[in-house]
């Protein structure tokens, strides 16, 4: 970690203390995150993360992951998974999301993240996890007490890490489909609506990833 100023590091735990006010509210239970990331992009899958913090190791500038670096995220990420209790991911394809819409495929990231991160919890400590803190939505067929926290990447730590999680899993992925398909640019825009990404859509038209329930405008262009 990067040496910071003692005033700076007292500020930030401050402000960790104050994402922290939902754990401590319910801490008799063994809590997990869950978040996604993916929901608005024109191509690739929505991934869902779920993370289980062990909150006697501090780790400093866990915050909504849209208002971190990449270098930040890159990091963060490498500490949630070697400090955290238990952690999970979920994948749902651009093909399924165009056959049951994006909403239904999130439910079933993020359910699937809940039982990766409750099986590694799990086998590891005997006991599954037995609350969840959702950002903004309740996932469908869980079977698990929930919590739905609007804007609860930038309200609870534990969201906060699975959001992390979701979104740097989804990029790198998006990495790996930028060598596949080049000319799309998805390593720059991770497969969301830039001009530059519509533009290349309109000129050459989607590839295999593309999410074809996403890209009515095309059907308006000459």
């Amino acid at each position: 970690m990067r040496k910071i100023s003692d005033e700076k590091l007292n500020a930030e735990r401050g402000r960790l203390k104050k994402m922290s006010e939902f754990e401590d509210k319910f801490n008799q239970y063994i809590i997990a995150g869950v978040d996604e990331a993916g929901r608005g992009p024109l191509a690739g899958p929505v991934v869902a993360g779920c993370v289980v913090l062990d909150r006697s190791k501090e780790i400093l500038f866990l915050n909504d992951s849209k208002k971190l670096s990449k270098k930040r995220r890159d990091e963060l990420f490498d500490e949630i998974k070697e400090n955290a209790f238990a952690y999970g991911v979920g994948i749902v394809s651009e093909k399924v999301i165009d056959e049951i819409n994006i909403l239904e495929a999130t439910h079933i990231a993020m359910k699937d993240a809940v039982a990766n991160a409750n099986e590694m919890y799990k086998s590891k400590y005997g006991n599954s996890i037995n609350l969840l803190f959702v950002d903004a939505l309740k996932i469908k067929n869980v079977d698990i007490k929930q919590v739905s926290i609007v804007h609860g990447d930038a309200l609870s730590i534990s969201i906060a890490a699975s959001s992390i999680v979701a979104k740097v899993t989804r990029d790198r992925m998006m990495e790996e489909y930028d060598v596949k398909y080049p000319e799309y640019g998805f390593a720059k825009h991770s497969g969301y609506g830039t001009k530059y990404h519509m533009d290349k859509l309109k000129e050459i038209g989607p590839c295999e990833i593309h999410r074809k329930s996403f890209l009515s405008f095309l059907n308006n262009t000459k």
